[in-house]
């Protein structure tokens, strides 16, 4: 294990995020392989950490003023071992090939756990489309298209929605696909309602977490989430599905956040702070400070690049949520939410704890849900969607919720199984990672030297 992580760091010095989802995984699947020693002689570990391909072009686009633009587009196809590439399309300016591959690398086991016919990919671009308008978001999705549609397909690599692309985004991306394909297919995922989308996409992450958290505190404690004081991060659809099952089970959601600040409200939000925050968020698109011009009795502390911790993470709470980003939970964070009686930390956002946190949180005994099960949901529904396109038959909100839990539930139970079995009891992030990747590494034993 030690020698192929050296390896894979000295080929690829600078990506940091892949070499962390990588280690998460090594870490964790050693016991799979001592028992099962035709994964050594096929080189399994060696394939499933480089990718199928890396696809890097170039975007050019005019601006509103007509000046020309340049950004860099990506596909990384991880793996198809398990069925066509399946993962997240991500703009943003931070978004690079080590992003990209950690979150195809993570999509992999992810999709593995749905037990959907999924395989694992990841795509996007460094293009911010905060403070562009619509035509200019149009402009560059567009050119993106114009060279991801030969990529790209049903059967093929079917993306989706991540940080920065939404159903506006999807709608320009899906109308160049399918005008340059001359087609109407289920190629992309998170589509309008109106024109093969389905129902429930926005809320199924969120949703499909807050499920899991309840299935994790029934085991452990035989408690429900009902009148826990909740910890959420973020103010994405993500953090907003969140906060909204939360609420419907009855919990007290504490905070939200953006990439400038986070609200702390002390009373709790309710159904009627949740729409407010919403219709900010999503149509007027504004900064998550204006909660207090609504609500004058929530608090608002500013965020900075150089803080050395976030002090969302510090306030007194018993669940955790983070569902804004990769890593926004350090050691020094870890710590304060433990000192502050937080008994559960489950991911909705794709790492968004550091392998220091983590390793501190199973090593105090605190419920970690690691985001490849928890946040599964958005996968499991993505492949429910694609199952409707095929059939040309759309599903009802209560059947897809119905789905969606009994998913959940059992990706639960398939990770506590396989802790339990290879010894690391109640250990989540051990079971999830191992039921994914034997999963992954039969498929590909039985397909022979690909």
């Amino acid at each position: 294990m030690a020698d192929l992580l050296e390896l894979v760091k000295r080929k690829d010095p600078h990506e940091r995020e892949f070499h962390q989802a990588l280690q998460g995984v090594l870490s964790s699947v050693q016991p799979l392989l001592d028992q099962n020693h035709a994964y050594p002689q096929a080189g399994i570990l060696e394939r499933i950490t480089e990718p199928e391909r890396i696809i890097t072009f170039r975007v050019p686009w005019m601006d509103g003023r007509g000046k020309v633009r340049v950004n860099r587009g990506y596909m990384v196809e991880m793996s198809n071992a398990v069925g066509p590439f399946k993962g997240g399309l991500r703009f943003h300016p931070s978004v690079n090939q080590s992003i990209l591959k950690f979150l195809a690398f993570e999509q992999v086991f992810k999709n593995a756990l749905t037990t959907l016919p999924l395989g694992g990919a990841g795509g996007g671009a460094d293009f911010d489309p905060k403070g562009k308008s619509d035509a200019e978001v149009m402009e560059f999705c567009q050119s993106f298209m114009k060279e991801l549609f030969r990529h790209i397909g049903p059967c093929t690599d079917i993306p989706g929605s991540d940080i920065g692309v939404g159903s506006r985004e999807i709608g320009y991306l899906f109308g160049m696909y399918r005008k340059l394909k001359n087609e109407f297919s289920g190629a992309l995922t998170g589509k309008g309602i109106g024109w093969g989308g389905s129902l429930f996409r926005q809320e199924a992450v969120g949703y499909g977490a807050v499920y899991f958290a309840a299935e994790m505190m029934n085991e452990r404690w035989n408690l429900p989430l009902e009148g826990r004081t909740c910890l959420v991060s973020g103010s994405g659809k993500v953090a907003l599905s969140t906060t909204e099952k939360l609420i419907d089970l009855g919990a007290k959601v504490l905070t939200l956040s953006d990439s400038n600040g986070y609200v702390y409200d002390s009373e709790g939000l309710n159904r009627d702070k949740l729409e407010f925050v919403k219709r900010l968020k999503n149509i007027r698109r504004g900064r998550i400070e204006e909660y207090i011009e609504k609500y004058p009795s929530a608090v608002y502390t500013s965020l900075h690049e150089d803080m050395e911790h976030n002090p969302l993470w510090n306030h007194r709470a018993e669940c955790a949520f983070p569902a804004a980003t990769q890593n926004e939970i350090n050691l020094k964070d870890a710590y304060h939410l433990i000192n502050n009686n937080v008994r559960l930390i489950c991911e909705c956002a794709s790492m968004p704890c550091t392998a220091q946190a983590v390793e501190i949180f199973l090593k105090k005994n605190i419920l970690y849900a690691p985001g490849k099960a928890a946040n599964a949901g958005g996968a499991a529904v993505s492949g429910l969607e694609m199952t409707q396109n095929s059939t040309h038959l759309p599903w009802s909100l209560e059947e897809l919720d119905r789905r969606l839990e009994m998913i959940m539930k059992n990706i639960h139970t398939t990770c506590l199984e396989a802790a339990q079995r290879y010894g690391c009891q109640g250990n989540y992030a051990v079971g999830a990672n191992i039921a994914a990747f034997s999963k992954v590494a039969d498929a590909m034993l039985d397909q022979g030297l690909l």
